[in-house]
Parts: C-alpha cells; structure tokens; sequence
C-alpha cells in the first residue's frame, strides 16, 4: 500500500471517525486534528476521537469543532495496538477501516494499513498525504503537523530525527507555523507542580546493571490533580545521565496496572525490551502495560535490564 493508495481511498469515503491513543501526545493529536482538517476542506465530515484533550494541545483542537454526522469510515491515527485505544477499545475494535501509524510493532488488525517504520512521527505521513490529496497546509495543519514531528522527536533530539524531518519542519516554518508558541508550550514550560514532582521522582529514582540503567517511577498520589500535559516528557529524565544506556519510566495507572516507558541509546533496542512484557514500539523509544505491585513491577524490569545490558 502506498500513499497513493491512502489518498484514493480518502477520497472515496465519506463521514470520518479519526481514532488516536489513550493518553494522547503530541504526534497522536497533531496528525489526527491535521487529518480531519484536511478531510474537511475537501467537503468531507470528519471527526477526531480522543480520550481526553490535554489543555496545553488547546491551540490544536479548540478551533475544531464537532460535527453532527453517522460515522462511515473509521481511520486510526498513531496507534500501534488497539489496546491502546483505552475506553474506546471495545468500541471500536474490529472496526478500524484504516490504519496509518509509524511503529514498527504496529498489530492493529484493519481493512488496510500503512506503517512506515522510518517516519519519526505519523505526522511525516500526514506530511506526504496530504501533498497527495493536493490539500493547502494551512497555518492551522502547519501548526499540527510541527507538533507532531517535533513532540515525537524531543524537539529534533532524539536519535529517530532524520534529514527528512528537518526538511519538513522547515517547509512547515515557510508556511507560517507558530514554532516560537509551540516549542514554548511543549518544551519550556513547567507548572510548579511538576518542578516538585520532578523533585520527587530523583529522589526515589533507581539503578541497575552497572548503572547503566536508570529508572523512575509516579504513583497516582504523586500525580493527583494533575493532567496529563504536565507530564509530559518525564520519560526523557533517566536518559540525560551520563553513561544510562536504558532510561525507564514506571507510571501507575488508575487501574492498578504499570505503564512503561523504555528510552534507548546506542545499540539498545527498546522495542524489543518491552516486546518482553506483550509491548512494542521504536528501536529507540517503546512502551508497554505490567499488571502487579510497584515492587513487583521493579524486580521485573530490573532482571529484564541486567540481562539486556
């Protein structure tokens, strides 16, 4: 299947449902809400189906409004499992028409699918669709679009950053992209809060296999009261230590269950860490779900990561 592909059967279609992951991000939301404006201009009624909408994304969804239609055609966005799909999971699963997603452990069972693994985000993929479905990038898609390359990218940092990634960045700063506003909002701003949550997540933080990991954790006490937005790139902490080749972030869930955050350097492949425990993602960031206690949890991780390292 090619983007071509994509584009045709868009164009086909009417009456869109555009799914994206529990726990949005950046990618998720800017390629979803770009999609579904770009669907939009064409004539077409689309919606985006979220879990919640973190308040610092407003500048993304606060100008799209809901539309009145019966769903026809349900396209999901940067999920790489339906799992992922939380609340909407037994809603939707079974039914996805269409998948575009860029991890390369993606399982989401769909009529059709286009994964690139090579993309730094979904966001590229948008990228090239929407070029495809000749659709003018206006300053709204644009703004999306750089969220979603630069969130997934830690700011065109981290190691799945390639020269296509920049080049679209740039062409989305010529068609007049708020970066300034963005990469303010998305990396450098910081609720109190969270600067005292940071605190406490040093101080309990922990390390394996000589050092060479380093993991943190959150309670749902030590995040009571605050969104998800403001916290936002914890998994990024134990990765900036000197000489951690395996950063890893534990974060309780309402549930009682454990999600997991894997971030790699080197020769690591994080994908295949948490493959370990049922997850998956990119060789340089993955995910997955750990049912049990936090000591439990800890113990786990820590053998997984002495015998990975």
């Amino acid at each position: 299947m090619t983007i071509k592909d994509i584009a045709s059967i868009l164009k086909q279609n009417d009456n869109f449902e555009i799914l994206t992951h529990n726990y949005p991000d950046g990618d998720c939301l800017g390629s979803g809400y770009a999609l579904c404006m770009a669907l939009r201009q064409l004539g077409k009624n689309a919606n985006v189906i979220t879990t919640d909408k973190p308040k610092s994304f407003g500048y993304i969804t606060e100008k799209v409004d809901e539309q009145s239609f019966e769903p026809e055609y349900i396209v999901s966005v940067d999920v790489a499992n339906e799992k992922l799909l939380g609340i909407n999971e037994e809603k939707y699963r079974g039914r996805i028409n269409l998948c575009i997603d860029h991890h390369g452990s993606n399982a989401v069972c769909a009529d059709y699918c286009y994964v690139d693994p090579n993309a730094a985000a979904a966001g590229e993929i948008i990228y090239d669709l929407l070029a495809e479905l000749e659709v003018k990038i206006t300053v709204a898609i644009a703004n999306c679009l750089y969220t979603a390359v630069s969130t997934d990218t830690g700011c065109f940092r981290y190691i799945n950053t390639t020269p296509r990634t920049l080049r679209i960045a740039a062409d989305l700063l010529d068609l007049g992209c708020d970066s300034d506003y963005i990469n303010k909002v998305m990396f450098d701003t910081k609720s109190k809060r969270r600067i005292e949550l940071e605190r406490d997540i040093l101080d309990n933080m922990i390390f394996c296999a000589d050092d060479k990991c380093a993991m943190i954790y959150t309670t749902c006490q030590m995040v009571e009261g605050m969104g998800d937005d403001e916290t936002e790139g914890i998994a990024s902490i134990p990765r900036q230590i000197e000489g951690v080749k395996l950063g890893i972030t534990i974060r309780e869930k309402p549930d009682g269950e454990y999600k997991v955050s894997a971030r790699t350097s080197g020769d690591i492949d994080a994908s295949a860490f948490c493959a370990r425990f049922g997850g998956g993602g990119h060789p340089g960031a993955a995910g997955c779900t750990i049912k049990g206690t936090l000591e439990d949890t800890i113990a786990m991780l820590k053998k997984a990561a002495e015998e990975t390292l």
